[in-house]
Formats: structure tokens, C-alpha cells, sequence
């Protein structure tokens, strides 16, 4: 009898993450960005304030130059953060069924497609009981996990029935996260030589939130600080910064840019890693990669080494596959 024929309910998975434009294009970034920058959990402001901003500025003037930012990174698979999301959603299942669960894992985002009912409902079509949502951001924050939970509830609110759910909040000190980061940092220097130091940037949110009680600049501290142990970094040798602040007010720092400029008068090469983002995305491959690294170069910095997301790296899925395992039947 196999592992998942063991278990008392049938169960299956249901892996989260943001969300992409369907495609490089001024009006289908200004949907997605519409449903995004929508979401109370995103920007909190007065629905009287905001709306008229949105709706007046903010998607007459962001689509156009946003498309750009995207079409630089499209591949012929199309948006990569769905593309490498998918790829784990079948690795993952992969994985599982190697160790002897063979139960259904579906990809879900919570903005875009595919949708978060699109997701339930092939789960559901499958005949699972039980959903465990893995939401793919390590460090919680109420602007990312608390927004798939609140989009699965508004999913769930329209359904007379629907299966049990079992949520993984975060993971942001888990020890096969920190060794595959480090893992991916050791075989980055291996390959490309070490910089001087190691930035560790993450996305950010506004330092309202995090004053009100998001417990999310502490669990990014804690990931950073875990990862520099595990590489045996001096203190002098890294920090924890916060990248894609938006509007006018202040967002929690040190800031990434303004790190970099720093930086760029003191020493040649920096390595930076973006332990939040469990794939490569818009933030990454274009704000880092290329945006952050020309401004490194032209405050007089040489180089910008970015270390790619974890992806579908085998001991990314293995972690994955092990906050699931640790979650079947319990």
C-alpha cells in the first residue's frame, strides 16, 4: 500500500504565488495591475483616497512603461514567473509522488491567472478532501500571505461546499530553506567568484505596515541573518535591505538603491540574492539585475552579480516537498 492510499482523507496541494500581466502589453498590465493595486491588503488607503488615484493616474501612466519593464524579460514560455512556478508545480509533484504520496499538486496566483478558482476547482475535480495552500513567500507579510488568504476566503464564500483547508503560513527560518539559499550562494561564488559583499534585498513594504504590527522586516531580518551564519559571514561582509518601494511615503530600510550607491564608492564588486522571491520575476530580473546594476556601475561600482531565486532547484522542491509531508494527515 502506498504512502498516499495511507492517508485518511484524500489530499491535494495548492501552491500560491503574486501574479503576472497574461502578457508584455500596456492593457494587460493595467488589468493586472488594477486587481493588484486594488487590494486593501496592498495599499491600505481610504477607497474615497486611493480609487480616484488609481484609476485617474496611477493606470493612465504605470501600464505603458511597465509593459516595457516586462517585454525585456518575456520568454518564448511567457511571463517567467509563471513559467518557473509551473515548473515547481510539476516538480513537486514529482517529488512527492518519488516519496510515496501520489496526490495532485495545482499552481494558483493570487492576481492574474491562473486564478485562485481555477485552482480550487481542479483540486476539487480531482476528488481531494483536504487542500494544503503552500503560499510561495518565506517571510510572512499581510500585503502577500494574508492576501491569499483572503483571496482563497472570497473564492471560498461563493461555494456551499468546499474541502478542508490546511495553511502554511511561512517559512522564513526553516532549515532547509536557509541551506538551499546558502547552497545557491556557495555554487554562485564557485562559478562566478566572490564580491566584496553580499546584499541580501528583499521586497518592501510600506514602514506604516510594519508599525502597525506586520511582522514581516523581522522575518526577513531573521532569514538574512540565518543565511550570513550559514556562509559565515562577518557582519561587515553583508546586510539586509529592502528594494520596490512605491509612492511617496516611507518604506522600511535600508533601501536597496540607496545601499548600492553607498557601496559603489566603497568597494568593486557586490553579489545580491532576493531570499523573498521564490522565483525570478520582474523584481529580480529587471530591478536588480539590470536597473540596480546600472546604477551600481554608474555610482562607480564594476560589477552587480545577481544570484537567481531558488526556482526548481532540487532542494527548493525537497523544501517544499518537506512543509507538505510535515503537513499530510496531521
Amino acid at each position: 500500500m502506498s504512502k498516499s492510499e495511507m492517508l485518511k482523507k484524500k489530499q491535494g496541494i495548492l501552491l500560491v504565488n503574486l501574479g503576472t500581466p497574461d502578457a508584455p502589453t500596456p492593457a494587460a498590465v493595467k488589468r493586472y495591475l488594477a486587481e493588484f493595486l486594488h487590494d486593501y491588503r496592498v495599499v491600505d488607503l481610504s477607497r474615497w483616497l486611493w480609487c480616484p488615484i488609481l484609476h485617474g493616474i496611477i493606470l493612465n501612466t504605470r501600464p505603458k512603461r511597465v509593459a516595457a519593464a516586462y517585454a525585456s524579460i518575456w520568454t518564448e514560455q511567457g511571463s517567467p514567473l509563471l513559467a518557473i512556478s509551473q515548473q515547481q508545480q510539476k516538480a513537486l509533484q514529482a517529488k512527492l509522488k518519488y516519496d510515496g504520496y501520489d496526490i495532485p499538486v495545482e499552481l494558483a496566483m493570487t492576481y492574474g491567472n491562473p486564478s485562485m478558482s481555477a485552482g480550487l476547482d481542479a483540486l476539487v475535480a480531482k476528488g481531494v478532501e483536504e487542500i494544503i495552500v503552500l503560499p510561495l513567500y518565506p517571510q510572512y507579510s499581510a500585503t502577500t500571505t494574508g492576501a491569499v488568504f483572503d483571496q482563497l476566503a472570497r473564492v471560498i464564500a461563493k461555494r456551499r461546499e468546499f474541502p478542508a483547508i490546511t495553511f502554511i503560513r511561512d517559512y522564513y527560518q526553516s532549515e532547509s530553506y536557509i541551506e538551499a539559499l546558502a547552497n545557491s550562494v556557495r555554487e554562485h561564488w564557485q562559478e562566478k567568484g566572490k564580491g566584496n559583499r553580499l546584499l541580501v534585498s528583499f521586497h518592501g513594504i510600506p514602514q506604516r505596515y510594519a508599525d502597525n504590527g506586520d511582522p514581516y522586516p523581522e522575518h526577513c531580518k531573521a532569514t538574512a541573518r540565518a543565511l550570513a551564519d550559514k556562509l559565515e559571514l562577518e557582519d561587515r561582509q553583508w546586510i539586509c535591505s529592502f528594494q520596490s518601494r512605491f509612492g511617496k511615503e516611507e518604506w522600511i530600510k535600508p533601501y536597496t538603491d540607496v545601499t548600492l550607491e553607498q557601496w559603489a564608492e566603497e568597494i568593486e564588486r557586490v553579489d545580491v540574492i532576493c531570499p523573498a522571491f521564490s522565483v525570478d520575476c520582474l523584481e529580480t530580473l529587471e530591478e536588480i539585475q539590470v536597473e540596480n546594476r546600472d546604477l551600481f556601475v554608474e555610482k562607480g561600482g564594476q560589477e552587480l552579480s545577481y544570484i537567481p531565486a531558488l526556482n526548481d532547484r532540487p532542494d527548493h522542491i525537497e523544501m517544499m516537498a518537506e512543509l507538505v509531508r510535515q503537513k499530510l494527515n496531521s
